[in-house]
């Protein structure tokens, strides 16, 4: 299974609003700024997570995204199912979660079963991790190089000392992000 940017981008984009989610609405504007994601591309998945109860939009002055359960109950295959559909290693693997099989050996064919098998495990692994566990091991880290699988990152605002979208007293609680 090849996981594709909506994946990635999505769990980046949740783990950094649950990092965030005590300082009130988060902004997509401050997501995108921090994870490197085009805001539109934010606001795009932020559409299915709202749609699948993991997100819930605040509209008006001081609006922004907030997650819409505790990030305990929210799970990693929740959030790359609500945007990428099914977990399977293969389309044909896809028939065994209720959905329609473009293959016409897929009735019969014996290699199914091994793929899916495959997306089950794949699908138990995503499962056994929540946001909550992300969050705790993203705050134990230390900031490295950026060669490294994790690093510090400021806004551009916040590296320039300036306040960013949000409130210059919601500034004050970090200066640094994680990205992975």
């Amino acid at each position: 299974m090849r996981m594709s940017t909506r994946g990635r981008y999505a769990l980046r984009a949740m783990l950094d609003l649950a990092l965030h989610d005590d300082e009130g609405p988060v902004l997509r504007h401050d997501i995108a700024t921090r994870q490197e994601i085009s805001a539109d591309y934010v606001a795009q998945l932020f559409q299915h997570l709202c749609v699948e109860g993991l997100v819930k939009g605040v509209k008006g002055p001081g609006g922004g995204y907030r997650l819409a359960r505790d990030p305990s109950a929210i799970r990693v295959g929740d959030i790359v199912r609500a945007v990428e559909g099914p977990i399977a290693a293969v389309q044909c693997a896809t028939a065994t979660l209720g959905c329609q099989s473009t293959c016409h050996r897929a009735e019969g064919c014996t290699t199914r079963l091994v793929w899916t098998r495959l997306s089950e495990v794949i699908a138990q692994f995503l499962d056994a991790i929540t946001l909550k566990e992300l969050c705790d091991q993203t705050r134990q880290l230390k900031p490295v190089s950026a060669f490294g699988h994790y690093h510090a990152v400021e806004t551009p605002a916040e590296a320039a000392g300036q306040p960013s979208h949000r409130e210059a007293s919601l500034l004050a609680a970090s200066a640094y992000t994680y990205e992975i």
